[in-house]
């Protein structure tokens, strides 16, 4: 298996970025469609975005990234002749626009709105049934062929965003370790690079180092050097980390909650921070890392229990349902080097909720 790695094709960074994507529609196409929920249409774009941006056309996301709406924006691209499209906003709507232009064979543009997932920079995509529950992975002919990043936008945005992306983030590094150490396909269908499995670890290292500075000045809305190396992480590194080194425990065991139907209101990367927490114990980790990566999660906010997910119900039975739903065929999670089973996957789980709530307690 050869070594493989994927770039989105420009990244751009900065306070006042999203001036520059009237240049980069007219760069890659004649007519731009941006897709994105009434919320940003209404409130970001006229605050952020010049006029000129404004007259582009509009067009409202659903709300959820699942074949009716895939179809319902690819009969818009074709009878309106849209030759690229822009997602603004988070991840399923970047999600959206993202498999809408490689199924139409356009570019696309990303202008993330807030740093809550690695969705911006990927290639690869995921839909849900219309009511939520995860449904399956989408791999594009190519990554976007933009990212914009407005950092006046990210530092406005609720804090939540910004701490929810870490939690995405905060798997990067374990999966790609996992990864590497199995020699498991990477999400580009090869195996990690020494510049995917650097840059995954780079951004655990910089989440580590800045993530409660940066969520204090996203409270703040102010712009720093933390703000700045956070954003990147989320968005870039991590982006590039867990695509080009590949996925394992922790997003299966996210796919896994949204067989529950209380987790639906909760976070990608709030459900990712949980999976990497099981995913510690079920590779039997050191204490020493187990207790820095709990502590981190409480310092910023992200749950470390189930009930901080919603889910009050613990019993075997109950949660077997998301042990079962991590562990489907072709799952991520059979990318760890131990030996994965379904109850192992629940031990872990319930061990790690168990481990939180000693931790509240002492």
């Amino acid at each position: 298996m050869n070594k493989k790695a994927v770039f989105p094709g420009q990244y751009i960074q900065g306070q006042g970025a999203i001036t520059e994507l009237l240049e980069l529609i007219n760069l890659f196409g004649s007519k731009g469609l941006i897709l994105c929920s009434k919320s940003v249409k209404n409130n970001i774009f006229p605050k952020f975005a010049s006029q000129e941006i404004m007259n582009v056309p509009f067009e409202l996301f659903s709300g959820e990234c699942c074949e009716d709406e895939l179809n319902r924006i690819a009969h818009i691209i074709k009878s309106k002749s849209i030759d690229v499209i822009i997602g603004a906003g988070g991840g399923k709507v970047i999600d959206t626009a993202k498999i809408a232009a490689d199924r139409a064979d356009i570019p696309v543009i990303v202008v993330p709105t807030i740093a809550s997932t690695d969705a911006p920079c990927s290639g690869c995509a995921v839909t849900y049934t219309p009511s939520g529950v995860f449904e399956a992975v989408h791999y594009q002919k190519k990554n976007p062929s933009a990212v914009i990043v407005d950092l006046n936008i990210i530092a406005n945005a609720p804090v939540r965003f910004l701490v929810a992306g870490m939690g995405d983030a905060l798997a990067t590094w374990f999966e790609a370790r996992s990864c590497a150490n199995s020699q498991s396909k990477n999400e580009c269908g090869g195996l990690t690079t020494l510049a995917g499995l650097h840059i995954a670890k780079l951004c655990y290292e910089t989440i580590l180092e800045y993530g409660v500075s940066a969520k204090t000045a996203n409270e703040n809305h102010e712009i720093t050097l933390a703000l700045e190396y956070i954003t990147e992480a989320n968005i870039l590194l991590s982006g590039i980390g867990f695509e080009s080194s590949g996925l394992a425990s922790a997003h299966a065991v996210h796919n896994g909650l949204t067989a529950l139907e209380e987790t639906h209101r909760y976070y990608h990367g709030e459900k990712v921070a949980f999976g990497v927490l099981t995913g510690l114990h079920l590779n039997a980790a050191s204490s020493e890392e187990i207790n820095t990566v709990y502590s981190f999660c409480e310092s910023i906010g992200l749950p470390t229990t189930l009930s901080e997910l919603g889910i009050t119900k613990i019993d075997r039975n109950y949660i077997m349902k998301a042990a079962e739903n991590a562990c489907i065929e072709g799952s991520s999670i059979f990318h760890e080097s131990c030996i994965v089973t379904v109850d192992k996957v629940l031990d872990a789980m319930l061990i790690a909720d168990s481990f939180g709530n000693l931790r509240k307690i002492n």
